[in-house]
């Protein structure tokens, strides 16, 4: 039998944006689109799996994103203490995903090989493509290798019974999206195989990409692998936290529950 975790999404920041700035192309109405920065984590009797790391304070002051909590520190909200989790998923290597790598002391990484490659090869020469990666968490990844605390994967895996992870690249070249067994169906956790609930539902990708047509691709693997439409999370839509419930009315606007039916 397939355990069934619940599952947890985990707003830490924001930033203001229009429109134009999601959609490959621009958009024609000039109206405010802002974005919010998750992290997730999936919680079952027998295992604790967090879903990507957020960055850091330094980090969002140096990109100017509005820094709402530590996300890290944040899965304490949910009853999650990292120091003792064992595995982390990481969708994919860019800055707001990758960031915080030393608080999680015993954990094992999980990722795409092809991330790693590309984090590290002769693209990030380009600033377009480089643009999204904090170099010192690119170095930091190789360094928890060095040290056995990284599984890499070549496509799809099992992580664990009930949650697996799917390579789509796309949007980078290892990007990787996570299916999630719950009470409700598989949720697919999409990360920034589509950043919006709008980008999937319009087949309009977002503007930052390594590969056009894998992007568009992903959002059919997207459909396919969740239970029903609803079953998509995206990576950044502020709309989920209006979607879904949180845990506790303390938890408000600041942690919403995946594995229960969308409102």
């Amino acid at each position: 039998m397939v355990p069934e975790y619940q599952l947890y999404a985990i707003r830490y920041a924001t930033r203001p944006a229009q429109r134009r700035d999601h959609f490959m192309g621009g958009d024609p109405h000039e109206a405010p689109m802002p974005m919010d920065y998750f992290v997730w984590v999936a919680v079952s009797p027998e295992r604790t799996v967090v879903i990507d790391i957020g960055f850091n304070a330094e980090v969002a002051a140096k990109r100017k994103r509005t820094y709402l909590r530590c996300p890290v520190e944040s899965l304490k909200l949910v009853g999650v203490d990292p120091a003792e989790v064992a595995d982390v998923i990481i969708t994919h290597l860019h800055y707001d995903h990758a960031g915080n790598f030393e608080l999680f002391p015993k954990a094992e990484f999980h990722i795409q090989e092809s991330e790693v490659h590309y984090a590290t090869g002769r693209y990030m020469r380009h600033p377009r493509l480089a643009h999204g990666f904090e170099p010192d968490d690119v170095c930091q990844i190789v360094r928890l290798n060095f040290g056995q605390r990284v599984k890499m994967y070549d496509g799809d895996h099992e992580i664990a019974p009930g949650i697996r992870v799917h390579r789509t690249g796309g949007h980078t070249a290892g990007l990787q999206f996570v299916t999630v067994h719950t009470a409700r169906g598989w949720v697919v956790v999409a990360s920034d195989a589509s950043h919006f609930y709008e980008n999937l539902e319009t087949m309009r990708p977002f503007p930052s990409a390594f590969h056009v047509g894998d992007m568009l691709e992903s959002f059919e693997r997207l459909s396919q692998l969740a239970s029903t439409p609803e079953h998509i999370v995206p990576g950044h839509d502020p709309l989920v936290m209006a979607r879904y419930p949180a845990p506790s009315p303390e938890l408000q606007d600041i942690v919403v529950r995946l594995d229960v039916a969308p409102r």
